[in-house]
This record gives structure tokens, sequence and C-alpha cells, in this order.
């Protein structure tokens, strides 16, 4: 076969084409979509074998299922069909902006956009978060050192997705670096109304409890500042010094089902501008959380 697999080149976009990258990533999916299946990735023979287009039929039907939820925009079927063009690699999708021309661009396929005319201040736009490596979220976190600005409902992947996090917090808060979070109010009625709404397995108010235990360390530190905000939450903003990604909600999708768009600031009316609004006046009618919140045990 002289075409790669389209999953091949979707690994490649996420910088997860080696065995041991994607073996990370397999048990990431699979801790939030059924745990028993963590660890039940690919041998590296099997894997390469994927990647090869030398499979006659498709995987078991679990792996089918975690690589799905790994592209949603795509099923099983076509993830071992020959990349035909529909989807172009681009080694940093978010390093620079992409061109408008369908052809050679087409708005599938998992990848970053920033077409001309946005604002000066969009770097790219993500269908879905999770589209956003993980390795980038990691460089922004430890590249930050004044300001660091976090809302959302549960902020409970940050931890989960980075073991150091609360340390290189602690660190940065040390050094200088304000950092401010705001996370729902677990016995909020939009927490009530938000878990009907997704449904999920695990829910707002346990995420809720269980970043509240990631944190605890750090409340009461002079530069960590954590809230309680109880609103309709439309946007979860994080900012990092003059970079910022925001996830406008949608209805009855979670967080990393939803868009993200990356954002600088160009210090003028930009998005940039206008979330960072958003965000203060978020935390302005928000309540300061005390040394002891009512922490309760919750997944890790």
């Amino acid at each position: 076969m002289t075409e790669p697999v389209l999953l091949k080149i979707l690994l490649k976009q996420r910088h997860l084409q080696g065995h041991r990258a994607f073996c990370k990533e397999y048990d990431r999916v699979a801790a939030k979509i059924e745990p028993d299946l963590v660890g039940g990735y690919p041998s590296k023979a099997q894997f390469y074998r994927w990647l090869s287009g030398d499979l006659i039929g498709l995987p078991y039907a679990d792996h089918c299922r975690i690589l799905e939820s790994m592209f949603p925009e795509w099923d099983a079927r076509q993830l071992f069909e020959p990349y035909n063009g529909s989807v172009s690699y681009t080694p940093e999708p978010d390093a620079s902006p992409v061109t408008t021309d369908p052809l050679e661009h087409p708005p599938t396929g998992g990848h970053a956009f920033a077409p001309s005319g946005y604002s000066p201040g969009m770097i790219a736009a993500y269908p879905y978060r999770s589209d956003f490596p993980v390795s980038k979220w990691w460089e922004l976190i430890t590249g930050t050192e004044k300001q660091m600005d976090l809302l959302g409902y549960t902020l409970y992947f940050l931890p989960l997705q980075h073991p150091q996090f609360v340390d290189t917090l602690r660190a940065k808060c040390e050094a200088g670096c304000v950092v401010r979070a705001a996370i729902a109010d677990p016995a909020s009625e939009h927490v009530a109304n938000r878990d009907r709404e997704e449904d999920h397995p695990i829910t707002l108010v346990v995420r809720i409890h269980s970043t509240l235990k990631a944190l605890q360390s750090l409340i009461g530190h002079e530069n960590f500042h954590l809230r309680y905000q109880d609103i309709p939450l439309y946007n979860s903003v994080f900012r990092f010094d003059d970079e910022m990604l925001v996830t406008p909600h949608l209805y009855a999708t979670p967080g990393s089902a939803a868009p993200l768009l990356h954002l600088r600031n160009v210090q003028s009316e930009d998005l940039f501008a206008r979330f960072a609004k958003h965000f203060e006046d978020v935390w302005v009618v928000a309540q300061p959380i005390g040394q002891n919140p009512g922490v309760t045990d919750g997944p890790q």
C-alpha cells in the first residue's frame, strides 16, 4: 500500500505515532469512557501493523471504541482506510495560520484553523478541546511567569492530565506568580442542571471535590486564590500571561468535546480582552474558598 491509513496521519498530527506515546493517550481516553480498558492497548507489533495498512478488517471492538473516542469526527472504518487527502498534516497545527483554501485545509479532521479576517488576537481554533495537545497545555502552564487565571466547572482535567500540576503552581506562587482559580460551587443549581445535561458517569460534583482535594495544599498561599462561582458558565477561560485558551460550552457536551480558541493579547479590544473581562466579571461575584472546603474523596 502506497498511501498511509488515515489513523497514521491523525496520530502524526498529535505527535502520537510512537507506541509509547500512543499507549499513554489510549489509557487516558480509556480512563474516561471505561476504566476496565486501561492497559488494554495493542502490543507494539499490533500497533505498527495498524499503521502499516496491512490489517485485515478492523481491530477488536474495544480498540475501535477507544479510537473513535480519540477521533470523534471519524468512525473506525474510516480510520483504517487509505489517506486520500481529506486531512492536511501539519506538524505544529497551532503554530501558524492556515489558508482558507478548502482543498488545502478543509474544515474537518481535528486540526487548528485561523483564516484570514479573524481577530488579530486569534492564534488558532480547534473543533474539540481534546485536539489541543496535552504537551501544549503543559508548555503554557510551565511558561507562565506573572498571571494565571483558570475558570471552569471543575478544572478536573488539569491535575488529572498533569501529575506535576499542583507542585508547579506552588513553585510559581513562590516565585511571585499570581494564580486565580474559579470552579463551580458543588451546591449550585447550575451544577445540578449541567450534570443532568451531560449525563456523565463521573458527576461534576465528584470532579469538583477531586479538584478541591488536589488543590488543598495551595489554599492559604498569598499568591494562590481559589473561589466558587455560581453562574451559568458559558465559557471556560484559561489565561497564561499573554496567551489564553477558551472553551465555549455547548449544550449537553463535555468540555473536552467542545471547541477551543487559542488567543494572544495584542493590547487592543480583541478577543483576548473580551474574555479577560469575562473572567474578571465572574471573579468579582465568586466567593473565596476557605482552608477547609469540605473536600471528599473522588477519583484521581
